[in-house]
């Protein structure tokens, strides 16, 4: 009897020595090893993209459900990083790291596999034959059920951005958190002029059956144009986070060719917006590698169609000096136009940035105003912010700043009431559907035109003038 208690006690020791140290983990792992020699075993493969380059949507979902797993902190390999909030910390799989799972009683493995230096990555999912007719359809759609609810739960936007690389090589985009503040809540707008935007934006997201009866890709295009800091690049973020799509930004002096661009496209995914900027400026430089060709394929050709419920937006200075074939109807679904900054949107920055509605000030200004002279939103905010402690000193350095850049621009003309005109008919105009001068009535017929689909293919959408705040 005393010598089993002493075989007992001895077996304890052991036992707690070898599960405060590694040893016993060596042996859990020898043991899982020569197990599964005992078994043969079925390999899948899921690529990070497919025959023809574009994004493997499973493989995505396949990682947001990996990187989901407690065992994941158990793995020997585990990447640590910050997430878009500071307390936040994200466990990640790392290269050649496997990562166990079992479902439905079964015990399977994932290993990310990279065999090239600049290639895809390929998550490898290994799981013993005989339980392969079993769990392996059950076990992805938990894996896409799982995935589904993580992505709804902590949907963070992200920033794409295109890369230099060799012609051909995959991967091009390279991605952070999208965490631009702006939203149509915070930017400076006429409040007709938001809701008309929103509208436009709702509709096109209800439209899936109504763009698929009309044999239509359901996608929708967008031209901002105006000058340097009235607030584009805002919109866009604005637009993105109203959207909730992941921005996908296009460097065009980053594309090595046509060829180049198609592929950047194809690598997009559905619910994204993909932006160009300055594309005015591009298209009159003499040197460039993507031919205007290549741009119109991208903005509406067979490649574009690869996708949907993608949104492209173009920015530009100004569409005088484009061709009319950039800008035809197909191509530029709706057009706004980004002006220089006038009163009532001056007063609008007085009160966001200073807290002041009313000033003594004011009719001065006014009368500046009124006069033609006219600064960007963005170099009156600038004014504002580093005046923001004296109201009465931030005014006056804005009537000083107005008079030293003695810029006159002549008014535009609001005259022209039709709500619906082709970009051949606004490419000089400077009012548009969006201005404040249409009534009531113009707004529920462009309401009843977007919601009952009634428009014409061939007439786009001029949304006219956004006076709000921001830098392009």
């Amino acid at each position: 009897m005393i010598l089993l208690l002493f075989l007992i006690l001895g077996l304890f020791l052991v036992l707690r020595f070898l599960w405060k140290t590694s040893l016993l983990h060596i042996l859990l792992n020898k043991f899982r090893c020569l197990e599964d020699r005992l078994h043969v075993h079925q390999t899948y493969r899921v690529p990070q993209f497919n025959l023809v380059f574009q994004e493997n949507e499973l493989f995505r979902k396949v990682s947001t459900y990996l990187n989901s797993l407690p065992s994941l902190e158990d793995s020997d390999f585990t990447n640590l990083f910050t997430g878009s909030k500071s307390n936040d910390i994200l466990l990640r799989l790392d290269i050649n790291q496997t990562i166990r799972d079992v479902f439905l009683g079964a015990r399977v493995t994932w290993t990310i596999d990279k065999s090239e230096k600049n290639g895809p990555k390929i998550l490898v999912l290994k799981l013993r034959k005989k339980d392969r007719r079993r769990i392996l359809r059950p076990y992805l759609q938990h894996i896409l059920s799982v995935a589904g609810d993580i992505s709804q739960r902590k949907k963070e936007l992200m920033l794409c951005m295109n890369v230099d690389s060799p012609s051909g090589e995959n991967g091009r985009w390279r991605s952070v958190p999208f965490n631009h503040p702006a939203s149509f809540d915070t930017l400076v707008m006429d409040v007709d002029l938001k809701n008309k935007v929103k509208a436009d934006l709702e509709t096109f997201l209800k439209s899936k059956q109504f763009y698929h009866r009309l044999g239509r890709v359901w996608k929708r295009s967008y031209l901002l144009y105006g000058p340097s800091g009235t607030g584009k690049s805002s919109f866009v973020a604005a637009m993105a986070r109203f959207l909730n799509f992941d921005v996908y930004d296009i460097d065009l002096s980053k594309v090595s060719d046509d060829s180049d661009l198609k592929m950047l496209l194809l690598q997009t995914t559905s619910k994204s917006m993909i932006v160009v900027e300055d594309l005015d400026r591009f298209l009159t430089e003499k040197c460039r590698n993507v031919s205007l060709s290549g741009i119109l394929n991208f903005m509406d050709g067979i490649v574009s169609c690869c996708g949907e419920e993608r949104v492209m937006v173009f920015t530009m200075n100004s569409k005088d000096q484009v061709d009319q074939p950039v800008l035809r109807p197909g191509r530029i679904d709706v057009h706004v136009q980004f002006p220089l900054c006038d009163f009532p949107s001056f007063k609008n920055l007085a009160n966001n940035y200073l807290g002041v509605k009313e000033h003594k000030l004011f009719p001065q200004l006014e009368e500046i105003f009124q006069g033609g002279a006219s600064l960007t939103p963005a170099e009156i905010g600038e004014i504002m912010i580093s005046n923001r402690s004296s109201p009465t000193r931030a005014l006056k350095s804005v009537i000083t700043a107005l008079q030293t850049t003695g810029t006159t621009k002549s008014r535009r003309s609001n005259d022209d009431d039709e709500l619906v005109r082709t970009p051949e008919e606004t490419s000089g105009d400077h009012g548009g559907l969006f201005s404040r001068e249409h009534s009531v009535r113009d707004f529920r017929k462009l309401y009843g035109l977007l919601k009952m689909g009634s428009r014409r293919k061939d007439e786009p959408l001029d949304l006219g003038t956004v006076d709000k705040d921001g830098s392009s």
